[in-house]
């Protein structure tokens, strides 16, 4: 699974996901609630870009 991140450089890591937010681990980028946003800055996903 790919990691994404935000151009405020936070990156999401599907293997940790995003416990603050109700994101259990192994939870891929795609399938995040179209409604999820960046847990630092408070951006949409579409916002984000494929990590390298």
């Amino acid at each position: 699974m790919d990691k994404y991140k935000c151009p405020c450089g936070y990156v999401y890591d599907p293997a940790e996901g995003d416990p603050d937010s109700g994101i259990a681990p192994g939870t891929a980028f795609e399938d995040l609630p179209d409604d999820w946003k960046c847990p630092i800055c408070g951006l949409s996903k579409d916002m984000f870009e494929k990590a390298d």
